[in-house]
């Protein structure tokens, strides 16, 4: 129980990320608030839905935009299991998620980056949250079909080639890269830059299920990777399917990722 404003049952936490980054950066400002104890971190979906499972933690921070298995494909399947479930805080770089449907009992958002006082407001309605439960999972289901629209990707996107505006399939984009603050975009046909302004929001458009951030500087299609080559110290490069066979870095944090898509 609360007894006090300064004395705070704690609350246990668990925090999914793809970036280790953003998990720092999220664990320094937490550390402002002791009342909420990490369990443990998760770097993707499938790892979170087992730590949620077998920790049950009082609240769970989950990264919307993640490869492979997403924030909401966790919550998802937490709902199909049934039983109780925590209070998810989504975490996203894109205000496409952040609609009236966070509303709900059972959940909240924030923007990245993540500013003090906004989490400071979605600390203390998770604490009353968690205080007071009820049941969640006609809640978060109702959310979760509510935001399905939402997380399904166009199926053009524009490519600027010199003066020219060109559209794509988002099926023939081979895979995009961040430099110098532009994102450039290889698809089977055409070269060029893209007008969304981090890799990130680029991400968050395309199917979560196709395009896979092997790196935090490129986000590939998974169905245009060529080959898989090992590399340094248990690392690995992906060669494109693109015309220059382009060599794409794996990041040491995606490489458990990698090998779980093609059973390495």
């Amino acid at each position: 129980m609360i007894d006090s404003p300064t004395k705070r049952a704690t609350l246990t936490a668990l925090l999914v990320d793809d970036e280790e980054l953003a998990r720092s950066e999220l664990t320094f400002l937490l550390a402002d608030h002791p009342d909420i104890e990490i369990l443990a971190h998760a770097a993707n979906g499938l790892e979170a839905v087992e730590l949620i499972s077998d920790l049950e933690p009082d609240v769970v921070f989950l990264d919307v935009q993640m490869p492979g298995l997403d924030g909401l494909g966790v919550a998802r399947k937490l709902v199909e299991r049934g039983g109780p479930l925590p209070y998810f805080i989504f975490a996203t770089a894109y205000d496409q998620y952040a609609v009236e449907a966070f509303a709900v009992e059972a959940s909240d958002y924030l923007l990245k980056p993540i500013e003090k006082k906004r989490l400071a407001q979605a600390l203390d309605r998770a604490r009353r949250r968690v205080l007071a439960p009820v049941e969640d999972g006609d809640r978060m289901a109702e959310l979760l079909a509510q935001l399905q629209p939402a997380s399904r990707g166009p199926s053009k996107l524009l490519v600027k080639h010199g003066s020219r505006m060109v559209l794509v399939d988002a099926s023939d984009l081979i895979y995009a890269t961040i430099e110098e603050g532009e994102i450039s975009v290889v698809a089977t046909s055409v070269e060029g830059l893209s007008n969304y302004r981090t890799i990130e929001e680029l991400q968050s458009h395309l199917d979560p299920h196709t395009f896979w951030r092997a790196h935090r500087s490129y986000l590939v299609n998974i169905n245009r990777i060529k080959e898989v080559a090992p590399w340094f110290k248990s690392s690995y490069r992906l060669l494109m399917a693109d015309r220059r066979q382009t060599e794409i870095p794996v990041s040491r944090a995606q490489t458990k990722r990698l090998r779980e898509l093609f059973k390495l």
